[in-house]
């Protein structure tokens, strides 16, 4: 009897579907996540024509590694949530407020030392906004995927800023 009854409750379960275990806070953390990681990769994709500092170089090809498989990543839970997946925004001006996201002005007519000093210190700014981010999600997400990845934007960006502070130029 006690197995019938186990039966029919794994069945009952199953004709219902599994339960949801993201909430409205998992959906805006990958919404905002996805346009924030796509303008750091608008951001990396400058460097190579921009700088010969190897450093900056080597970050920037490490941020852009990390943050395309989380785009990507974030794109497959919202359409697996059935919520709308943005379209790629990359756009460096405007809304720089939006989703911790910040306002490139020049970054693009600097090169050399220059360059590596505003970009240094932008993507630091974007870092931050990021943390900040997924610190909030962390108090108020529920799906377990979502808040492993908030957790691990705060863990691995925090590292990120102590390098770019420690590479910024001074001067």
């Amino acid at each position: 009897m006690l197995r019938l009854l186990a039966v029919a409750a794994v069945l009952s379960l199953a004709a219902c579907g599994s339960p949801a275990t993201h909430n409205s806070a998992d959906v805006a953390f990958a919404q905002g996540m996805v346009p924030h990681h796509e303008q750091a990769l608008e951001m990396t994709e400058m460097v190579d024509s921009r700088t010969s500092n190897t450093h900056v170089i080597d970050l920037a090809k490490r941020i852009a590694s990390a943050q395309q498989p989380e785009i990507d990543r974030m794109n497959g839970w919202l359409r697996s949530w059935n919520a709308p997946v943005a379209a790629s925004s990359h756009t460096s001006h405007g809304h720089a407020e939006d989703h911790g996201m910040v306002d490139l002005g020049n970054l693009a007519d600097l090169d050399g030392t220059e360059f590596d000093r505003q970009w240094l210190s932008l993507m630091i700014q974007h870092h931050r906004g990021a943390v900040e981010m997924a610190k909030k999600h962390l108090s108020a997400g529920t799906d377990p995927e979502t808040r492993k990845l908030a957790q691990d934007v705060v863990t691995h960006q925090e590292k990120e800023i102590s390098e770019m502070e420690s590479l910024l130029p001074q001067g």
